[in-house]
Protein backbone atom coordinates (compact mmCIF):
# COMPACT_ATOMS: atom_id res chain seq x y z
CA UNK A 1 0.00 0.00 0.00
CA UNK A 2 1.09 3.56 -0.36
CA UNK A 3 2.08 6.06 1.76
CA UNK A 4 0.64 9.25 2.29
CA UNK A 5 3.31 10.39 5.04
CA UNK A 6 6.35 9.83 6.21
CA UNK A 7 7.58 10.61 9.77
CA UNK A 8 8.10 8.98 13.27
CA UNK A 9 6.24 7.93 16.73
CA UNK A 10 7.29 10.12 19.52
CA UNK A 11 7.04 7.64 22.90
CA UNK A 12 8.91 9.49 25.63
CA UNK A 13 12.28 9.77 24.08
CA UNK A 14 11.29 6.99 21.83
CA UNK A 15 11.48 7.60 18.28
CA UNK A 16 9.84 4.94 16.26
CA UNK A 17 10.18 5.93 12.17
CA UNK A 18 6.96 5.04 10.67
CA UNK A 19 4.69 5.45 7.30
CA UNK A 20 0.99 6.42 7.37
CA UNK A 21 -0.95 4.28 5.01
CA UNK A 22 -5.16 4.72 4.68
CA UNK A 23 -6.89 2.19 5.90
CA UNK A 24 -9.51 2.37 4.54
CA UNK A 25 -11.27 2.98 1.02
CA UNK A 26 -14.88 4.15 -0.77
CA UNK A 27 -15.80 1.27 -2.94
CA UNK A 28 -19.22 3.97 -4.01
CA UNK A 29 -19.92 3.96 -7.84
CA UNK A 30 -18.98 7.69 -9.06
CA UNK A 31 -20.99 9.43 -11.82
CA UNK A 32 -19.88 12.13 -14.66
CA UNK A 33 -22.02 15.22 -15.21
CA UNK A 34 -22.95 14.79 -19.05
CA UNK A 35 -25.03 17.57 -21.00
CA UNK A 36 -28.29 15.70 -21.19
CA UNK A 37 -28.71 16.87 -24.79
CA UNK A 38 -25.87 15.00 -26.80
CA UNK A 39 -24.11 13.35 -23.73
CA UNK A 40 -21.33 15.58 -23.50
CA UNK A 41 -19.30 15.56 -20.44
CA UNK A 42 -19.02 18.63 -18.46
CA UNK A 43 -15.66 19.41 -16.86
CA UNK A 44 -14.76 22.32 -14.87
CA UNK A 45 -11.57 24.27 -15.81
CA UNK A 46 -9.68 26.20 -13.41
CA UNK A 47 -9.44 29.64 -14.75
CA UNK A 48 -7.92 33.25 -13.56
CA UNK A 49 -10.19 35.77 -12.51
CA UNK A 50 -7.94 38.13 -13.55
CA UNK A 51 -6.38 37.51 -16.86
CA UNK A 52 -9.58 34.37 -17.99
CA UNK A 53 -6.65 31.75 -18.76
CA UNK A 54 -6.70 28.63 -17.69
CA UNK A 55 -3.99 28.05 -15.24
CA UNK A 56 -2.55 23.59 -14.72
CA UNK A 57 -2.11 22.41 -11.23
CA UNK A 58 1.78 23.03 -11.20
CA UNK A 59 1.12 27.01 -11.69
CA UNK A 60 -1.59 26.40 -8.66
CA UNK A 61 -0.81 27.57 -4.77
CA UNK A 62 -2.42 28.15 -1.60
CA UNK A 63 -3.58 31.65 -0.56
CA UNK A 64 -5.45 33.22 2.73
CA UNK A 65 -8.22 35.70 2.11
CA UNK A 66 -8.45 38.63 4.05
CA UNK A 67 -11.98 40.23 5.30
CA UNK A 68 -11.41 43.47 2.42
CA UNK A 69 -11.18 40.34 0.25
CA UNK A 70 -6.77 40.38 -0.37
CA UNK A 71 -5.24 36.94 -0.58
CA UNK A 72 -1.46 36.55 1.54
CA UNK A 73 -0.10 34.07 -0.67
CA UNK A 74 0.98 31.03 1.43
CA UNK A 75 3.60 28.53 0.51
CA UNK A 76 4.52 24.92 1.46
CA UNK A 77 7.89 26.42 2.71
CA UNK A 78 6.00 28.18 5.26
CA UNK A 79 4.08 25.64 6.70
CA UNK A 80 7.21 23.52 6.88
CA UNK A 81 8.79 26.33 8.66
CA UNK A 82 6.00 26.61 11.89
CA UNK A 83 8.08 25.73 15.14
CA UNK A 84 5.61 22.66 15.67
CA UNK A 85 6.82 19.55 16.83
CA UNK A 86 4.32 17.59 15.24
CA UNK A 87 4.93 18.63 11.52
CA UNK A 88 6.41 15.37 11.14
CA UNK A 89 6.18 13.25 14.43
CA UNK A 90 2.82 11.45 16.06
CA UNK A 91 3.35 12.77 19.70
CA UNK A 92 1.48 10.44 22.27
CA UNK A 93 0.61 12.78 25.01
CA UNK A 94 -1.03 10.30 26.98
CA UNK A 95 -3.25 6.36 27.43
CA UNK A 96 -6.39 6.55 28.40
CA UNK A 97 -9.45 3.59 28.52
CA UNK A 98 -10.79 3.11 25.07
CA UNK A 99 -14.50 3.68 26.09
CA UNK A 100 -13.32 7.28 27.11
CA UNK A 101 -13.37 8.20 23.30
CA UNK A 102 -16.46 9.40 22.17
CA UNK A 103 -17.06 7.55 18.22
CA UNK A 104 -18.47 11.31 17.51
CA UNK A 105 -14.85 12.18 17.34
CA UNK A 106 -13.81 9.68 15.24
CA UNK A 107 -12.60 10.67 11.76
CA UNK A 108 -10.31 8.83 8.88
CA UNK A 109 -8.44 5.85 9.61
CA UNK A 110 -5.27 4.96 8.94
CA UNK A 111 -2.50 2.11 9.42
CA UNK A 112 0.91 2.91 10.73
CA UNK A 113 3.80 0.79 9.69
CA UNK A 114 7.31 0.46 10.96
CA UNK A 115 9.78 2.48 8.32
CA UNK A 116 12.72 -0.01 8.08
CA UNK A 117 14.85 -2.67 9.83
CA UNK A 118 15.57 -0.64 13.46
CA UNK A 119 12.07 0.50 13.52
CA UNK A 120 10.62 -3.34 14.28
CA UNK A 121 11.22 -3.63 17.77
CA UNK A 122 10.27 -0.33 18.78
CA UNK A 123 7.35 -0.57 17.21
CA UNK A 124 6.65 -3.98 18.94
CA UNK A 125 7.28 -2.86 22.44
CA UNK A 126 4.83 -0.24 21.86
CA UNK A 127 2.21 -2.15 19.73
CA UNK A 128 2.91 -4.84 23.11
CA UNK A 129 2.72 -2.26 25.99
CA UNK A 130 -0.61 -0.95 24.49
CA UNK A 131 -2.08 -4.75 23.95
CA UNK A 132 -1.50 -5.25 27.63
CA UNK A 133 -2.75 -2.13 29.45
CA UNK A 134 -5.68 -2.29 27.48
CA UNK A 135 -5.62 1.66 26.58
CA UNK A 136 -5.07 3.71 23.80
CA UNK A 137 -2.97 6.43 22.55
CA UNK A 138 -3.57 9.64 22.12
CA UNK A 139 -1.68 11.85 19.94
CA UNK A 140 -0.87 15.33 17.93
CA UNK A 141 0.29 15.17 14.73
CA UNK A 142 0.23 17.17 11.37
CA UNK A 143 -1.63 16.28 8.11
CA UNK A 144 -2.41 18.52 4.86
CA UNK A 145 -1.72 22.21 6.27
CA UNK A 146 -3.10 21.25 9.85
CA UNK A 147 -2.13 20.20 13.30
CA UNK A 148 -4.85 17.31 14.22
CA UNK A 149 -5.50 14.72 16.97
CA UNK A 150 -5.49 11.08 17.15
CA UNK A 151 -5.66 7.51 18.54
CA UNK A 152 -3.58 5.37 18.24
CA UNK A 153 -5.15 1.70 18.66
CA UNK A 154 -3.95 -2.08 17.70
CA UNK A 155 -5.84 -4.22 15.34
CA UNK A 156 -4.52 -7.63 14.83
CA UNK A 157 -0.87 -7.33 14.93
CA UNK A 158 -0.73 -3.51 13.42
CA UNK A 159 -1.09 -0.37 15.20
CA UNK A 160 -3.72 1.88 13.74
CA UNK A 161 -4.42 5.36 14.21
CA UNK A 162 -8.19 7.08 14.37
CA UNK A 163 -7.88 10.59 13.32
CA UNK A 164 -9.74 12.44 15.79
CA UNK A 165 -12.05 15.45 15.82
CA UNK A 166 -11.08 18.54 18.46
CA UNK A 167 -13.62 18.84 21.27
CA UNK A 168 -14.68 21.85 20.16
CA UNK A 169 -15.47 20.54 16.31
CA UNK A 170 -18.76 18.54 18.20
CA UNK A 171 -21.73 20.42 18.12
CA UNK A 172 -24.00 20.01 21.19
CA UNK A 173 -27.45 18.40 20.07
CA UNK A 174 -29.49 20.83 20.58
CA UNK A 175 -33.49 20.56 19.63
CA UNK A 176 -32.64 16.85 18.36
CA UNK A 177 -34.00 15.15 21.01
CA UNK A 178 -37.88 14.66 20.79
CA UNK A 179 -39.40 17.41 23.20
CA UNK A 180 -43.18 15.65 24.17
CA UNK A 181 -42.80 13.64 27.47
CA UNK A 182 -43.02 9.95 26.63
CA UNK A 183 -43.35 7.08 29.29
CA UNK A 184 -42.10 3.92 28.32
CA UNK A 185 -43.60 1.24 30.24
CA UNK A 186 -41.59 -2.02 31.58
CA UNK A 187 -43.36 -4.48 29.43
CA UNK A 188 -42.28 -2.59 26.09
CA UNK A 189 -38.45 -2.65 27.62
CA UNK A 190 -38.90 -6.40 28.48
CA UNK A 191 -40.54 -7.02 24.35
CA UNK A 192 -37.26 -4.56 23.23
CA UNK A 193 -34.51 -6.61 24.89
CA UNK A 194 -36.10 -10.09 23.98
CA UNK A 195 -36.01 -8.99 20.36
CA UNK A 196 -31.92 -8.29 21.01
CA UNK A 197 -31.47 -11.11 22.38
CA UNK A 198 -33.53 -12.83 19.30
CA UNK A 199 -31.58 -10.71 16.56
CA UNK A 200 -28.42 -11.63 18.26
CA UNK A 201 -25.22 -10.68 16.31
CA UNK A 202 -23.96 -10.53 13.08
CA UNK A 203 -20.73 -11.34 11.71
CA UNK A 204 -19.55 -7.99 10.04
CA UNK A 205 -17.77 -8.97 7.22
CA UNK A 206 -20.93 -10.57 6.32
CA UNK A 207 -22.58 -7.28 5.55
CA UNK A 208 -22.43 -6.01 2.16
CA UNK A 209 -23.64 -3.20 -0.26
CA UNK A 210 -26.49 -4.30 -1.88
CA UNK A 211 -27.21 -0.89 -3.45
CA UNK A 212 -24.14 -1.06 -5.43
CA UNK A 213 -24.93 -4.44 -6.56
CA UNK A 214 -27.76 -3.04 -7.64
CA UNK A 215 -26.65 0.20 -8.96
CA UNK A 216 -23.90 -2.25 -11.00
CA UNK A 217 -26.45 -4.79 -12.47
CA UNK A 218 -28.68 -1.00 -13.66
CA UNK A 219 -25.46 -0.38 -15.33
CA UNK A 220 -24.83 -3.44 -17.13
CA UNK A 221 -28.18 -3.98 -18.27
CA UNK A 222 -28.34 -0.47 -19.56
CA UNK A 223 -25.02 -1.12 -21.40
CA UNK A 224 -26.27 -4.34 -22.94
CA UNK A 225 -29.73 -2.62 -24.01
CA UNK A 226 -31.81 -4.88 -21.75
CA UNK A 227 -32.83 -2.62 -18.90
CA UNK A 228 -35.91 -2.30 -18.33
CA UNK A 229 -37.27 -0.10 -14.85
CA UNK A 230 -39.26 -1.41 -12.41
CA UNK A 231 -41.34 0.00 -10.20
CA UNK A 232 -40.37 0.14 -6.21
CA UNK A 233 -42.44 -2.21 -4.25
CA UNK A 234 -43.71 -1.15 -0.66
CA UNK A 235 -44.73 1.83 1.13
CA UNK A 236 -42.31 3.96 2.75
CA UNK A 237 -42.32 3.28 6.88
CA UNK A 238 -41.58 6.85 8.32
CA UNK A 239 -44.58 8.98 9.72
CA UNK A 240 -46.90 5.59 10.63
CA UNK A 241 -48.62 5.67 13.80
CA UNK A 242 -48.07 2.06 15.03
CA UNK A 243 -49.33 0.35 18.04
CA UNK A 244 -45.55 0.13 19.82
CA UNK A 245 -46.13 -3.03 21.80
CA UNK A 246 -48.07 -5.00 18.71
CA UNK A 247 -44.91 -3.94 16.56
CA UNK A 248 -42.55 -4.98 19.04
CA UNK A 249 -44.29 -8.67 19.30
CA UNK A 250 -44.82 -9.17 15.69
CA UNK A 251 -40.51 -8.49 15.18
CA UNK A 252 -40.12 -10.52 17.89
CA UNK A 253 -42.23 -13.68 16.61
CA UNK A 254 -40.71 -13.03 12.89
CA UNK A 255 -36.95 -12.80 13.86
CA UNK A 256 -37.98 -16.36 15.87
CA UNK A 257 -39.46 -17.24 12.75
CA UNK A 258 -36.62 -16.48 10.86
CA UNK A 259 -34.27 -18.31 12.70
CA UNK A 260 -36.08 -21.34 12.93
CA UNK A 261 -36.87 -21.15 16.92
CA UNK A 262 -40.14 -22.30 18.25
CA UNK A 263 -42.45 -19.77 19.54
CA UNK A 264 -42.09 -18.05 16.09
CA UNK A 265 -45.14 -17.28 13.38
CA UNK A 266 -43.83 -20.39 11.15
CA UNK A 267 -45.38 -23.76 10.81
CA UNK A 268 -48.44 -25.16 11.19
CA UNK A 269 -50.72 -23.42 13.29
CA UNK A 270 -47.84 -20.77 13.79
CA UNK A 271 -50.15 -17.71 12.16
CA UNK A 272 -53.30 -18.71 13.93
CA UNK A 273 -51.32 -18.41 17.62
CA UNK A 274 -49.77 -15.40 16.62
CA UNK A 275 -52.86 -13.53 15.18
CA UNK A 276 -54.38 -14.72 18.64
CA UNK A 277 -51.84 -13.97 20.81
CA UNK A 278 -51.36 -10.22 19.10
CA UNK A 279 -55.22 -9.86 20.11
CA UNK A 280 -54.65 -10.62 23.84
CA UNK A 281 -52.06 -8.99 24.45
CA UNK A 282 -51.63 -6.32 22.42
CA UNK A 283 -52.12 -2.66 24.66
CA UNK A 284 -54.14 0.14 22.71
CA UNK A 285 -51.96 3.19 22.56
CA UNK A 286 -52.94 6.97 23.56
CA UNK A 287 -53.06 8.94 20.20
CA UNK A 288 -53.28 12.71 19.56
CA UNK A 289 -53.57 13.25 23.74
CA UNK A 290 -57.38 12.84 23.58
CA UNK A 291 -59.28 9.63 24.32
CA UNK A 292 -57.84 6.37 23.76
CA UNK A 293 -58.23 4.71 20.71
CA UNK A 294 -58.22 0.90 20.18
CA UNK A 295 -57.32 -1.17 17.55
CA UNK A 296 -59.41 -3.89 16.43
CA UNK A 297 -58.54 -7.00 17.19
CA UNK A 298 -58.28 -10.19 14.63
CA UNK A 299 -61.14 -12.42 15.47
CA UNK A 300 -59.28 -16.68 16.63
CA UNK A 301 -60.89 -19.00 14.85
CA UNK A 302 -63.74 -20.29 17.10
CA UNK A 303 -64.28 -17.22 19.15
CA UNK A 304 -66.97 -15.49 20.56
CA UNK A 305 -69.59 -13.50 18.95
CA UNK A 306 -69.47 -9.97 18.47
CA UNK A 307 -70.61 -7.81 21.60
CA UNK A 308 -73.54 -6.25 19.85
CA UNK A 309 -74.88 -9.75 19.17
CA UNK A 310 -74.03 -10.99 22.69
CA UNK A 311 -76.26 -8.02 23.70
CA UNK A 312 -78.87 -8.50 21.72
CA UNK A 313 -79.70 -12.45 23.13
CA UNK A 314 -78.43 -11.15 26.44
CA UNK A 315 -81.85 -8.74 26.31
CA UNK A 316 -84.10 -11.73 24.32
CA UNK A 317 -83.10 -13.96 27.19
CA UNK A 318 -84.15 -11.21 30.17
CA UNK A 319 -88.04 -10.60 28.31
CA UNK A 320 -88.51 -14.64 27.94
CA UNK A 321 -87.69 -14.86 31.60
CA UNK A 322 -89.98 -12.01 32.63
CA UNK A 323 -92.51 -12.85 30.56
CA UNK A 324 -91.99 -16.59 31.92
CA UNK A 325 -92.06 -15.31 35.39
CA UNK A 326 -95.31 -13.28 34.99
CA UNK A 327 -97.13 -16.60 33.71
CA UNK A 328 -96.17 -18.23 36.41
CA UNK A 329 -97.46 -15.39 38.56
CA UNK A 330 -101.32 -15.38 36.73
CA UNK A 331 -101.29 -19.37 36.57
CA UNK A 332 -100.53 -19.47 40.73
CA UNK A 333 -103.02 -16.84 41.08
CA UNK A 334 -105.60 -18.46 39.28
CA UNK A 335 -105.08 -22.03 41.38
CA UNK A 336 -105.26 -19.86 44.59
CA UNK A 337 -108.84 -18.51 43.27
CA UNK A 338 -110.09 -22.16 41.78
CA UNK A 339 -108.68 -23.80 45.40
CA UNK A 340 -110.68 -20.81 47.26
CA UNK A 341 -113.84 -21.42 45.31
CA UNK A 342 -113.55 -25.19 45.83
CA UNK A 343 -112.86 -24.44 49.66
CA UNK A 344 -116.08 -22.31 49.90
CA UNK A 345 -118.22 -24.81 48.04
CA UNK A 346 -117.01 -27.63 50.01
CA UNK A 347 -117.79 -25.40 53.40
CA UNK A 348 -121.63 -24.83 51.93
CA UNK A 349 -122.14 -27.83 51.29
CA UNK A 350 -121.08 -29.51 55.13
CA UNK A 351 -123.06 -27.16 56.88
CA UNK A 352 -126.13 -28.13 54.54
CA UNK A 353 -125.58 -31.55 55.39
CA UNK A 354 -124.91 -30.71 59.01
CA UNK A 355 -128.68 -28.97 58.75
CA UNK A 356 -130.28 -31.45 57.56
CA UNK A 357 -128.69 -34.07 60.16
CA UNK A 358 -129.95 -32.14 62.62
CA UNK A 359 -133.30 -31.59 62.02
CA UNK A 360 -133.37 -35.41 61.38
CA UNK A 361 -132.58 -35.44 64.89
CA UNK A 362 -135.29 -33.21 66.50
CA UNK A 363 -138.10 -35.16 64.98
CA UNK A 364 -139.94 -38.31 66.84
CA UNK A 365 -139.80 -41.65 66.24
CA UNK A 366 -143.71 -43.12 66.50
CA UNK A 367 -144.02 -45.77 68.84
CA UNK A 368 -144.73 -49.08 67.13
CA UNK A 369 -148.03 -51.12 67.83
CA UNK A 370 -148.38 -52.97 71.08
Amino acid sequence: MRSIWNGAISFGLVSIPIKLVNATESHSISFRQIHLADGGRIRYRKVCELDGEEVPSAEIGKGYEEADGSVIPITDEDLAQLPLATAKTIEIMSFVPAEEIDPLQMDAAYYLAANGATAAKPYILLREALKRSRKVAIAKYALRGRERLGMLRVVDDVIAMHGLLWPDEIRVPEGVAPDVEVTVRDAELDLADALMATLGEVEMASLHDDYRDAVEAMIAAKAGGAFEPVEASGEPAGGQVIDLMAALEKSVRAAKASRGEAGGAGGAGGAEEAETEAAAEVTPMRRGGTGRKTSAAPKAVGGKKSTAASAKKTAATAAAKSTSAASKKKTAAKSTAGKSGTTKSTSAASAKKAGAGAKKAATPRKRASA
